[in-house]
């Protein structure tokens, strides 16, 4: 089988790398640096370039580039997929790609599937990508037909080939949704609270809660910046909810107000309690 991936950073790189390592398939590839390209196929990433030519040898593409390209990839080459081939986006918002580029693949004779593999580093470039990124890690998926159990079949033994350790099937809603929490606004804090002047002289005032809390603090900003404006809805109610918690901790230490801290500390401690323990995910 072929596989092509479109965007050899670092998750498209570690999608190749992930195929070379543990599978047999050929794989294809292109970036909009074709030295990139050049690069991926001197090192063994890719046998291959993925042109217009080769694109149709595809029984699977993976797309690993920004939601905008995504969509103008899939538009501008949707006569050059093959019948049949299924097209994986790996983009961090789901909505407006789904919404693009479905009846792109209806007209032209391919299935296209919103992905989001839930794995990476704070570093980019095919030059950190790894074999094993994706070991252990959840595939997330939002298929137009969920209950096309032979289609899902078929991209799971795929993305278990690649080191996927689940894949988590819903809508492109309900990702953009939670990802706004999970994700996105786990950024955000992070990259705001290094903003702290506190945070020049941390060194040696330090421990475990720092690292954990900034640790997603390095991003690459304009990736990050089209994946927010993409999800804003979602990302400001987020913000807003987390803004309006931010308040009442404030309003208790301003007013030295013991009881209502604790209650709040304790509320915050039974509910992250339950979250991992409530629902048996021990």
């Amino acid at each position: 089988m072929t596989v092509g991936v479109v965007g050899l950073g670092l998750i498209g790189g570690s999608l190749a790398k992930a195929l070379k390592a543990n599978t047999r398939h050929t794989v294809l590839g292109c970036d909009k640096d074709d030295s990139v390209r050049q690069y991926a196929e001197l090192i063994g990433c890719i046998d291959g370039a993925l042109t217009e030519e080769t694109l149709p040898q595809c029984e699977f593409v993976l797309l690993a580039v920004y939601p905008t390209a995504t969509t103008e990839y899939v538009a501008r080459h949707a006569q050059h997929f093959a019948k049949g081939a299924v097209v994986i986006d790996c983009g961090g918002v789901k909505r407006r790609i789904c919404e693009a580029c479905r009846p792109i693949a209806r007209e032209h004779g391919f299935t296209f599937i919103g992905g989001h593999p839930m794995a990476g580093l704070h570093r980019s470039g095919l030059k950190y990508a790894s074999a094993d990124l994706y070991e252990g890690a959840s595939m997330i998926l939002t298929p137009e037909d969920t209950r096309d159990i032979v289609l899902l079949e078929k991209v799971t033994a795929l993305l278990k080939a690649m080191g996927f350790g689940s894949v988590t099937v819903t809508t492109p809603e309900q990702h953009d949704e939670i990802i706004a929490f999970t994700s996105q606004l786990a950024h955000v804090v992070s990259n705001a609270y290094v903003k702290s002047p506190r945070a020049q002289v941390h060194k040696g005032f330090s421990a475990g809660s720092y690292k954990d809390l900034t640790r997603v603090a390095r991003l690459n900003e304009t990736m990050w910046t089209e994946l927010f404006l993409e999800n804003r809805d979602n990302l400001l109610e987020e913000i807003d909810t987390l803004i309006a918690s931010l308040a009442e901790y404030r309003d208790a230490l301003e007013n030295g107000d013991g009881e209502t801290l604790r209650a709040l500390l304790r509320d915050g401690s039974d509910r992250k309690e339950r979250i991992d323990y409530g629902n048996g995910n021990h």
